[in-house]
């Protein structure tokens, strides 16, 4: 598997993420907040609480999703450093950011450098 991009959005990821444990402990936490969430609404819990819980919830999302953002970003620029092709990997990191806020990755730009092949 090469670290090049493959197609737009479709960056291989790394072998191994160093920080997989943290997000897997993360996202099994949201999983639970996430049923708790259910149980409040299953119970007929006041609506102030669970829109409470359901920002609670966002946070955390958001805290998970920083955390691959984070990782992605200096795979991206390392790369981009190591291939001496930067604009491939601009268009990776714009396109990843993009979908990150809810934004679809931009289509019909011009297309960048060419990455070498791998």
């Amino acid at each position: 598997m090469t670290n090049e991009p493959v197609q737009r959005g479709r960056v291989p990821a790394p072998p191994e993420r160093r920080d997989q444990g943290r997000l897997l402990r993360r996202l099994a936490r949201i999983e639970g907040q996430v049923r708790g969430v259910a149980r409040m609404v299953e119970r007929g819990e006041p609506v102030a609480e669970i829109l409470q819980q359901t920002a609670a919830l966002r946070a955390a999302l958001d805290a998970a999703t920083l955390l691959l953002l984070e990782e992605h970003v200096a795979s991206c620029v390392a790369n981009a450093a190591r291939t001496r092709k930067a604009g491939p990997w601009t268009d990776e990191v714009v396109d990843v950011v993009r979908r990150s806020m809810g934004r679809p990755a931009r289509s019909g730009r011009p297309a960048a450098e060419e990455a070498p092949a791998g």
